[in-house]
């Protein structure tokens, strides 16, 4: 494994870190909760095979990834590095930034967390919620009790605002979107790393999207590689701003796939790196219907439409030719207590809670023709 300079934070980070967005999860009786067993399988292969950064949030995996995650370091939990977030839409049900960073420990069963984010900020948001809940002053208290070792914000806004943000300088790193579909951001990411902010991009294989394009691009441009998702994490890797690919993993065959391209001894080159962007280029029609796969918009749908899957299903056809896989796939989203788009009733509730401000509604009606039988 690849250790970086996690810009002035003193930390040798390695370059892929696990994303646990997306543990698998099972059913106990009624719930859905996380698979631990195999939560702690992944995990503790992920950090014999060098991964020393891991990062979750208080709401992932219906509010259990925390608590799956502190069982799975046990043992060896002053050996990694914990990344956590304070959401600015839970400070009202918690009554504070300490009440929720003190919950979250107790999840953790930790006395203390690495980095902990301010999550998902823009600039005007973030001074507008500090007004109010004074929680610049929060984290430093905290920091300062040993609570948190390192001031963060994870970002999904204007790619401006990174560098108002950055120059606030209370930062010791960034998280924010970065992948090859997506580079809205670089510009940001490299005013980051100049000011000393460590930087990690989530999202390298854009929440699985990439994954499921054949590795053409890469083949065009003269990149060996065995899959596209091999090909998105060494283009974000390939980056000298970026410290660390966080990805989302959700079994340990991906721990093992993701840990040997972060391995791998061979970074693109300048002239592989030119011949990709030149042909994502050409595809400018993907990012018309980007979507991460955060998922974010999805427990709030009152018609349980599948957001996220529809906009994947649109890609596939209009941007790669997978048309009749992408038809029947969308023909068949009853089958899985889900929707198609024609069931949207416009209440607007998914456009409310998109952090990369999509406009879901009018987008869902340009999947639905395209798609419908």
């Amino acid at each position: 494994m690849e250790y970086r300079d996690f810009g002035r934070s003193g930390v040798k980070i390695s370059a892929l870190g696990f994303g646990c967005m997306r543990f698998p999860m099972i059913k106990d009786g009624e719930k859905n909760v996380v698979d631990v067993e195999a939560v702690t399988e992944m995990i503790k292969k992920a950090y014999e095979l060098g991964v020393n950064y891991f990062d979750t949030a208080l709401f992932y995996c219906d509010g259990l990834s925390e608590n799956a995650l502190g069982k799975a370091v046990k043992g060896f939990r002053d050996n990694v590095y914990i990344s956590t977030k304070c959401p600015s839409d839970r400070l009202k049900e918690f009554g504070g930034y300490r009440n929720i960073l003190e919950a979250q420990l107790k999840k953790l069963d930790m006395d203390y967390i690495d980095f902990y984010h301010y999550h998902g900020i823009g600039y005007a948001h973030f001074l507008e919620t500090d007004k109010e809940w004074k929680w610049i002053d929060a984290a430093i208290k905290a920091k300062a009790e040993g609570l948190i070792r390192h001031i963060s914000f994870s970002f999904h806004s204007k790619p401006e605002d990174i560098k108002k943000l950055v120059d606030l300088d209370i930062f010791d790193s960034l998280l924010c979107q970065y992948n090859c579909i997506d580079r809205s951001n670089e510009e940001g990411i490299a005013y980051a790393k100049s000011k000393g902010i460590g930087v990690i991009a989530m999202g390298p294989v854009g929440g699985g999207r990439i994954s499921s394009i054949p590795p053409t691009i890469a083949k065009d441009a003269g990149v060996k590689v065995s899959t596209s998702s091999e090909m998105a994490l060494r283009f974000v890797l390939a980056n000298p701003n970026v410290d660390c690919a966080l990805s989302g993993m959700q079994n340990l065959q991906m721990v093992i796939e993701n840990v040997n391209t972060a391995s791998s001894p061979e970074p693109l080159t300048s002239e592989q790196l030119n011949a990709i962007n030149k042909i994502l280029d050409e595809k400018k029609e993907l990012a018309k219907l980007y979507c991460p796969g955060c998922r974010y918009c999805m427990p709030h749908c009152p018609q349980k439409v599948n957001i996220e899957y529809i906009f994947q299903l649109y890609n596939d056809y209009k941007i790669y030719g997978v048309e009749e896989v992408s038809k029947a796939e969308y023909a068949s989203l009853g089958k899985y207590n889900t929707t198609d788009a024609s069931h949207c009733i416009e209440c607007g509730v998914c456009e409310e809670k998109c952090p990369q401000n999509i406009k879901i509604i009018e987008k869902l009606k340009t999947c639905h023709e395209l798609l419908k039988a």
